[in-house]
């Protein structure tokens, strides 16, 4: 397990201090559960957003599917 020291806005502390209380009932070790949970979410759209960057870079260029070795139907598939 990691330690952080990071430094945020007040406003946005406290609305995600309240918001980590409701859902996790400020149990022990509440907050560190909020973040990494944020923090996974974040991680997974990230990735995903670099993905389809990727895929979509991949569409744009196009696939080389090589030439055809056969004319028409029937030659390819002659007996």
């Amino acid at each position: 397990m990691g330690t952080m020291t990071i430094s945020i806005d007040n406003d946005v502390e406290q609305q995600f201090r309240a918001l980590a209380k409701k859902i996790y009932s400020k149990k022990k070790g509440y907050l560190g559960n909020a973040v990494t949970s944020a923090m996974k979410k974040w991680i997974d759209e990230n990735t995903q957003k670099q993905i389809s960057e990727r895929e979509i870079k991949l569409l744009e260029n196009g696939f080389d599917m090589g030439e055809f070795k056969f004319k028409s139907r029937e030659e390819l598939y002659e007996r």
